[in-house]
């Protein structure tokens, strides 16, 4: 709670207890029993004005204001009128006095703004926190001394030094040090990630271990943290359709209420159908029970609350519209590489020839690689490294790469091949294909068949786990786009369980193929069903922009693609997408909740009081109470560790 929180529960605190104060001294008729009957009636009057000005006088104030800018239909307005009125009804000797409820409905209504504004606050936590991912300096090398610059001041190429303890400051490649690095602010992940010389760090990273040195690739302007903070700044000016239409009904709905009770006050009684003081109540408790403050503050703060609650997750969501769109999606369509694979070749299978071989079938085939940058040839040999061998150059005599098949050479002595089953043909070594997806890197020594290695881009661990819990939060339709081999893209949707693969596609293709889904969506739901793309590389801007909602891989994916898509996933976890969705659903679910529970409740309670049958303390339920229990439920869209 902030210290102006403080200052305003503590005036509340004072103002309860001086009207809990004065409220038994006037029902015991202590009053009336020191300055007689006739006279008590203006002390209650004065006493009771204590709290109310001690509770309302800044809703007084701001009432005020808003009436000399021309802006007085608000909240604001209804409460002073009503209160006001309450107290006025002193004028009529004739009724019973009503400044205890006036001066309980200002008391209770700053209740329920305090508990709006530390729901708004608790809300708001879980997107300040992603704020403070923002670096406040770089350190460089100047003249043999470290020193701390504005990271603005860094340039692409610099080199700098993290300590632990500090945030990386700008996105680059660690050339020196190994540090275990905190991510839980951008991807929402506990466990922290190794990274060693040759790996990507993105800024907002906590370095948690040891001293780095990065060389930076990217302006801060460009950086990872630039880009987030961006999205989340400019994530509240995109309102949902339905947060749009209670901004335009409350505009609407209070002149209308306020001339409807006008109308109730002063009409029926110049009609003779009852004392004045009467109507004026009626019409003060409608003016109580009419203020959209449920609708104004619950609705809004429901999407806040799933756009916060999402951030959590490391999920970006640019706007409430977004959010509302993604809790209509039922046909999720993918990019393959980057997205449900990693998007790096590595050995998915080693299976030699004979049992024992294996370490001697990798070490072969690692060396023989040696002099390739071909990413099979760095797939192999981070194979042999991954299993505690190590390359040693001196070891291989002779290398020669032969176009089209693989690679000759002659390590430690023997005559070694790694190719393909044509090298395996030319030297008449037999050979058996395996029943496994990816390239096949066949390897010979001295003529015997030693094995195969394959070589393929790796799907991603969760990618399964991914489509099912898609099918599980209700998504009837998961398509697959790819500009990947057919045989290839096929047996990744078989394994993963997708519904629909295109193949071998150029971007426009991807396109065409969007606009091919999203017509036959539009078709088969009456235009009620939504389509997603997910993607991660530069060629699925195009996509990303088109699709009803776009998604992208916001760790490693491209600049293009975050910027035209329009929700993040910081982590690249494709399983985040389905725990989006279920985010979004449970958000609309509370705000339709909120809109149908706030004006039930006021209608009815509406009807009552034109009918005389219900009096102000029912009328401070139908505003202050829906409105913290609308706020309350609101609360629950932050919840979303379990989802």
């Amino acid at each position: 709670m902030t210290s102006k929180q403080k200052r305003w529960r503590n005036r509340i605190i004072i103002a309860l207890v001086l009207f809990v104060v004065v409220y038994l001294v006037a029902e015991t008729g202590l009053i009336a029993s020191l300055v007689g009957q006739d006279a008590a009636l203006y002390v209650e009057f004065a006493l009771f004005l204590i709290p109310y000005l001690t509770a309302g006088y800044d809703v007084l104030i701001k009432a005020a204001k808003n009436i000399v800018h021309g802006n007085a239909m608000d909240e604001c307005f209804l409460m002073t009128v009503a209160t006001l009125g309450a107290f006025a009804l002193v004028l009529f000797p004739d009724t019973e006095p009503h400044m205890a409820e006036g001066a309980a409905v200002m008391l209770f209504y700053q209740v329920g703004e305090l508990f709006q504004s530390y729901a708004v606050g608790k809300s708001r936590k879980s997107i300040a926190d992603m704020m403070d991912i923002a670096p406040e300096f770089a350190n460089i090398m100047v003249d043999g001394k470290l020193t701390q610059v504005d990271p603005y001041e860094v340039s692409p190429g610099d080199e700098i030094v993290v300590k632990p303890g500090e945030r990386i400051p700008l996105d680059g490649v660690v050339l020196q040090g190994s540090s275990q690095l905190d991510t839980a602010a951008l991807t929402g992940e506990s466990a922290p990630r190794h990274v060693e010389p040759g790996a990507d760090v993105i800024s907002g990273c906590v370095n948690l271990s040891g001293a780095l040195t990065v060389r930076v690739t990217k302006p801060f302007e460009d950086s990872t943290v630039s880009r987030i903070l961006e999205l989340v700044e400019n994530a509240s000016e995109k309102k949902a359709r339905t947060e749009n239409f209670i901004t335009r009904f409350a505009r609407v709905y209070t002149p209308i209420v306020v001339a409807a009770a006008v109308l109730l006050a002063v009409v029926p009684p110049l009609a003779g159908a009852g004392a004045w003081s009467d109507w004026i109540l009626r019409g003060l408790t409608f003016l109580v029970v009419s203020c959209p403050c449920a609708l104004v503050i619950s609705v809004p703060l429901s999407f806040f609350g799933g756009i916060g609650g999402a951030s959590r997750l490391g999920i970006l969501v640019k706007g409430s519209n977004y959010l509302e769109a993604l809790s209509k999606v039922d046909t999720v369509v993918f990019d393959k590489t980057g997205t449900l694979t990693t998007g790096t070749f590595e050995v998915t299978h080693v299976l030699p020839a004979a049992e024992g071989d294996r370490a001697r079938l990798i070490d072969f085939a690692a060396h023989a690689e040696t002099f390739s940058n071909h990413p099979v040839a760095l797939a192999v040999r981070n194979a042999c490294t991954n299993e505690g061998g190590a390359i040693d150059n001196t070891r291989v005599g002779s290398a020669e790469e032969i176009g089209g098949m693989g690679v000759s050479a002659r390590i430690d002595g023997h005559a070694v091949l790694a190719g393909n089953e044509k090298l395996m043909a030319k030297h008449a070594v037999p050979c058996e294909a395996p029943d496994a997806e990816g390239t096949v890197v066949h390897v010979a020594v001295d003529g015997r068949y030693l094995g195969c290695l394959v070589v393929a881009d790796a799907v991603k661990p969760d990618a399964a786990q991914a489509i099912a819990g898609l099918r599980e939060a209700g998504v009837k339709r998961t398509v697959m786009l790819t500009g990947d081999k057919t045989h290839v893209a096929q047996a990744v949707a078989s394994r993963l369980g997708i519904d629909e693969v295109h193949a071998e596609l150029l971007p426009q293709n991807k396109v065409e193929q969007v606009e091919r889904l999203l017509d036959e969506t539009a078709q088969r739901t009456g235009s009620k069903g939504t389509l997603a793309f997910v993607g991660d590389g530069i060629n699925d801007a195009p996509v990303l922009t088109r699709a009803d909602v776009g998604i992208a891989m916001g760790a490693m994916g491209s600049d293009a693609a975050i910027e035209a898509a329009d929700i993040v996933l910081m982590d690249d976890k494709p399983t985040n997408i389905a725990r989006a969705i279920r985010v979004s659903r449970k958000t609309m679910g509370i705000v339709w909740q909120n809109i149908v529970f706030a004006l039930g409740v006021k209608l009815v309670i509406l009807v009552l009081a034109a009918l005389g049958i219900a009096n102000m303390w029912l009328a401070v339920f139908g505003d202050v109470g829906v409105a913290i229990l609308a706020i309350l439920n609101a609360m629950r869209a932050m919840s979303v560790r379990k989802m």
